[in-house]
């Protein structure tokens, strides 16, 4: 939008040019110019045309900066594969070089945030599966406990996502047992908001989820084992049938927290710093539900 304001005396005038547009912050002049009162149709005229030059000038270096973020996320999407992608993280297969180039990549996209105010953003609704993690936040811990103690062909960390709806957040891993049995384990917490940023996270409740056997990855030889283990199951008394049935709950209530800050948030990538600034990289598994800002999330200033 481009306004003009003139104050007319007798033989000059002053005129405010103001330019703005939806990607740029408005742009004041204040120019005075001294003519004739029959030049001023001409001047006039003449002003009018520049503003509408120095306002559209704005909109290449709007579509270069958007092109410049997008090709930043194909970048980092093309990064992740080469490392591997999250069977290579959780195993410890990362070199060293693979791992500077991610995060050279990470640094790169977080400067082109599109979102100024991430934590109460409707983007930030929705499942996100995690990419990539530090060496010390929560799923790099869970990672490395489970490789450095069970060999990958007997236990497997197969993914992890989390999803986030009206300030509360559920983490999901799903595990594999010898290819055959699904195991998840889901951690349920809430957060809260402390700044355009920041956020606090504290951990409400952990579920063990009772196991899941895939029967067509069962060999011929050891079917007739899981026909007899599952009829001893049947048999066992009502609370311990139902105990297995419904997961093993270990209530935290409130316990254990972690702060995080939000350096990257748009529809398709959320990319998050923990207290020693490490990053978790994470990308949406559906679109969110949400049209609308987040309006649960409590701002403690």
């Amino acid at each position: 939008m481009a306004l003009i304001q003139h104050n007319s005396v007798s033989g000059s005038s002053a005129i405010r040019l103001s330019f703005s547009t939806s990607a740029s912050p408005p742009l004041t002049t204040r120019i005075s110019l001294n003519f004739h009162p029959e030049k001023k149709g001409f001047y006039r005229r003449m002003i009018c045309r520049a503003m509408v030059q120095e306002a559209t000038q704005g909109i290449p270096s709007v579509y270069a900066r958007e092109m410049e973020r997008l090709s930043a996320k194909e970048s980092l999407i093309l990064a992740f594969n080469d490392a591997g992608g999250f069977e290579a993280l959780v195993s410890g297969k990362v070199t060293n070089l693979q791992k500077i180039d991610v995060n050279e990549r990470i640094t790169t996209l977080e400067r082109l945030n599109p979102t100024p105010r991430p934590t109460t953003s409707p983007y930030l609704e929705g499942r996100w599966s995690f990419e990539w993690f530090g060496s010390s936040t929560p799923g790099s811990v869970a990672a490395r406990v489970i490789s450095e103690r069970f060999p990958s062909a007997l236990v497997s960390l197969s993914n992890m996502d989390i999803y986030i709806k009206d300030a509360n957040a559920t983490a999901t891993a799903n595990i594999k047992f010898l290819n055959m049995i699904e195991n998840r384990v889901i951690l349920s917490s809430k957060l809260t908001v402390e700044g355009p940023l920041r956020m606090r996270e504290e951990y409400l409740e952990g579920m063990l989820e009772s196991p899941t056997v895939i029967e067509e990855a069962v060999p011929e030889q050891l079917r007739g084992l899981l026909s007899q283990a599952t009829t001893t199951l049947q048999q066992l008394p009502e609370p311990i049938k139902d105990t297995l049935a419904n997961g093993l709950r270990i209530p935290l209530g409130g316990s254990y927290e972690r702060f995080f800050m939000i350096s990257y948030l748009d529809d398709e990538i959320l990319i998050v710093r923990d207290t020693s600034g490490l990053p978790e990289v994470l990308t949406r598994v559906e679109t969110s539900s949400s049209s609308t800002v987040v309006e649960n999330f409590e701002y403690n200033s």
